[in-house]
C-alpha cells in the first residue's frame, strides 16, 4: 500500500507538470512531502558528485542514506502521468480553455492556503519577501516567446536543465518555462511520439539541473525555513496570472450569460476543494509514515498525550 501511495503521489506531480502554470513542486508541498523530496534529491546528488570524483566508499555511504523506494516510485508515477495524460491535457486546454484554466486556478489557490499554514511565524520581513516574489513571478510569467520551429538536440538538454529547476519550485511551472523559451510544443511532441533519443537528452539535462539546484534549495529550507516558505508562497501567488481563465479579458455581455462564467467558477471551486482534500489525506498519510519510520518517537508522543 505504501508503494502504491508513492506512485500515486508521483502521478499527481507528473499530472501537474504537464500543465503550463502548475508545478509538480506545488503538489509535493500539498502532499506534505516537499522537504523530504528535496532532501533526498540533494543527498543523491551529493553521492553522484562523489562517485564522479572516484570516491567510491563515500559515495556508497551517501547513496545508502537515500530513500530509494520513495524516489524511484515517485519517478515511476511521474512517468506514468506524462505518458498517459499529455495528450488529454493538451486536448482539454485546446477545447475547454476557460474551464480547465479555472480548475487549475483553484488548485493553486488551495495550495497557497495549505502552504500558508506551514510558516511557523509571520513577520513584516517575510510578508515583504512574499510580496516581492509574487510581483517578480507575475512579471516573469507575463513574458512569452515564439516557439522554436526545429530545435536542435542541445536545446532539449538546456530545456531540461531550466525546466527541472522550475518544476521543483512550487508556483513556477516547468511547462510554462518551456512555453516561455519556445520549447513546450517540441518537448510535448517528443513525449507523445515516444522519441526516446530526444527524451534521453532532455532527462540528462534535467538530472544535472536538479543535482545542482537541490543542494542550495535543501540548505535554504533547513536554515531559513519560514522565509523560504514565504518566498514559495509568493511564487505560487504570482503564478495565478497564467491560470486566469480570461487572460485576454472579456466583455460584460458575455459575462451576463451564466454559461460563460458559472462553469469556470464551479471548476475553480472543485479544484480548490480537491487540493484541500488531498492536503488533508496527505497529512494523515505523512503522519502514518512518520510513525512507521520512527516507532519509538511515535510511542513517546502517545505516552505524553496520555
Amino acid at each position: 500500500m505504501q508503494h502504491l501511495i508513492n506512485v500515486v503521489r508521483g502521478f499527481l506531480m507528473g499530472s501537474a507538470d504537464i500543465v503550463p502554470g502548475v508545478s509538480g513542486g506545488t503538489v509535493a508541498l500539498v502532499l506534505g512531502i516537499y522537504e523530504r523530496l528535496v532532501h533526498n534529491i540533494r543527498t543523491a546528488a551529493g553521492g553522484l558528485a562523489l562517485l564522479l570524483r572516484g570516491r567510491l566508499g563515500e559515495a556508497r555511504r551517501r547513496f545508502g542514506k537515500v530513500e530509494w523506494p520513495f524516489l524511484v516510485l515517485l519517478v515511476i508515477g511521474i512517468g506514468i502521468a506524462l505518458l498517459s495524460l499529455a495528450a488529454l491535457i493538451e486536448n482539454l486546454l485546446e477545447k475547454e480553455p476557460q474551464a480547465t484554466a479555472a480548475a487549475f486556478f483553484g488548485l493553486v489557490a488551495g495550495s497557497i492556503t495549505i502552504a500558508w499554514r506551514l510558516v511557523h511565524r509571520w513577520d513584516p520581513g517575510r510578508l515583504a519577501v512574499l510580496a516581492a516574489m509574487a510581483a517578480a513571478a507575475f512579471v516573469l510569467l507575463g513574458l512569452r516567446s515564439d516557439k522554436i520551429a526545429e530545435p536542435v538536440l542541445w536545446m532539449f538538454f538546456g530545456a531540461g536543465v531550466v525546466a527541472i529547476v522550475a518544476m521543483i519550485l512550487p508556483g513556477i511551472s516547468g511547462s510554462f518555462i518551456l512555453l516561455m523559451i519556445g520549447m513546450y510544443e517540441a518537448v510535448l511532441a517528443a513525449v507523445n511520439n515516444r522519441d526516446l533519443a530526444i527524451l534521453a537528452v532532455f532527462i540528462a539535462g534535467a538530472v544535472i539541473g536538479l543535482a545542482a539546484f537541490s543542494t542550495l534549495l535543501d540548505r535554504l529550507l533547513r536554515n531559513h525555513h519560514d522565509t523560504m516558505m514565504a518566498a514559495l508562497i509568493g511564487l505560487m501567488t504570482g503564478s495565478l496570472r497564467v491560470l486566469w481563465p480570461w487572460p485576454d479579458g472579456t466583455d460584460t455581455a458575455r459575462l451576463a450569460r451564466p454559461e460563460d462564467w458559472v462553469v469556470p467558477l464551479l471548476t475553480a471551486i472543485v479544484g480548490l476543494l480537491v487540493v484541500l482534500l488531498i492536503g488533508w489525506a496527505g497529512k494523515r498519510v505523512q503522519n502514518s509514515e512518520s510513525r512507521i519510520r520512527n516507532p519509538d518517537r511515535a510511542e513517546a508522543t502517545r505516552d505524553s498525550d496520555i
